[in-house]
């Protein structure tokens, strides 16, 4: 059975290198070998590994050298270094962990010893992947609307910035969608908040089927109103997806207590075009036309869509 994480042999004696190589593949490891540091480096530079175990002596680049200069990268996850080597004074050793080494073997090694090192390695890695995961769950837990499953207020305040900054610093087209769900209060009143609340989880999922997944992306403003932003989008696309989600949620029938809901939505539009006019419009204002277009949609009648380009509001 493969070992989870691959690992790279630097070693400069051909014989050892092999050694090595069919110890740890036997054992069930992925392994690239390389002859010193600096090849190692390169092979290093193109991918990652979690596992490195190098000899200490070699030409052209040592282990002790490879060791340092792979702890000032940023590297993906955690690298655990073993060190191997002939040298077995305490200073030695001492100069190896202080170089950043995570463990060190002395040659010739024993292959027990080996796995049972590399066996601890794994489980501190592994115990590092773990952590990772919780922490990205909090993450997104922290960013997420819990009801719905879109991002929340906090997380549109955090990034929305960051898309309308650089769409003006590089001219680069970015749209957004104002929508909000028409009388929802009656729908709540008339038929309750667990409807209602299916309603907006459906709602959001059908916004969520119509989005380039990893591109796009929807926040909830507020109560029942959402933002959609469209990096890399012009204007015209935006309005022509935002006519066909009015039609597709005018068509929804949500089913509730053996009854079907229907509703309706109004949406709001506007864009940065690829050469925006003003250089220091705020995110806050982009989001304040939207919201006006929403207005008129609503003061027009509602389940419609009203939308301007920047560069047409004056």
């Amino acid at each position: 059975m493969a070992n989870s994480f691959p690992v790279l042999i630097v070693e400069d004696d051909p014989v050892s290198r092999r050694l090595l190589e069919a110890t740890l593949t036997k054992a069930g490891y992925e392994v690239v070998t390389a002859e010193n540091g600096y090849k190692a480096l390169e092979i290093f530079e193109k991918r990652f590994f979690p596992i490195i175990v190098t000899d200490w002596m070699m030409p052209e680049m040592d282990g002790l050298s490879l060791t340092k200069t792979i702890r000032t990268k940023a590297t993906s996850g955690y690298v655990f270094i073993f060190l191997l080597t002939a040298k077995s004074s305490k200073e030695d050793i001492i100069t190896g962990l202080e170089a950043g080494a995570d463990d060190y073997l002395t040659k010739p090694f024993n292959r027990g010893e080996l796995m049972a090192r590399l066996k601890t390695a794994t489980r501190i890695l592994e115990l590092e992947e773990s952590l990772k995961r919780a922490n990205e769950e909090i993450r997104l837990l922290s960013i997420t609307d819990a009801l719905t499953g879109s991002f929340n207020r906090a997380y549109m305040d955090e990034m929305l910035p960051k898309e309308v900054k650089r769409s003006i610093r590089y001219g680069r087209p970015l749209s957004m969608i104002m929508g909000d769900i028409d009388h929802f209060k009656k729908v709540n009143d008339t038929y309750g908040h667990q409807a209602g609340d299916e309603i907006l989880r459906q709602f959001v999922a059908c916004l969520k089927g119509e989005i380039r997944e990893n591109v796009d992306w929807i926040a909830r403003y507020g109560g029942e109103e959402f933002l959609l932003v469209f990096p890399e989008t012009e204007f015209d696309r935006t309005m022509i997806l935002a006519e066909r989600l009015r039609l597709k949620i005018a068509e929804m029938r949500i089913e509730h207590e053996e009854k079907q809901i229907e509703i309706t939505v109004s949406f709001g539009v506007t864009g940065l075009p690829s050469k925006p006019l003003n250089s220091d419009m705020s995110y806050e204002e982009i989001i304040g036309f939207t919201d006006k277009f929403l207005y008129e949609a609503k003061q027009a009648g509602r389940n419609r869509v009203v939308g301007r380009p920047i560069k047409c509001v004056q």
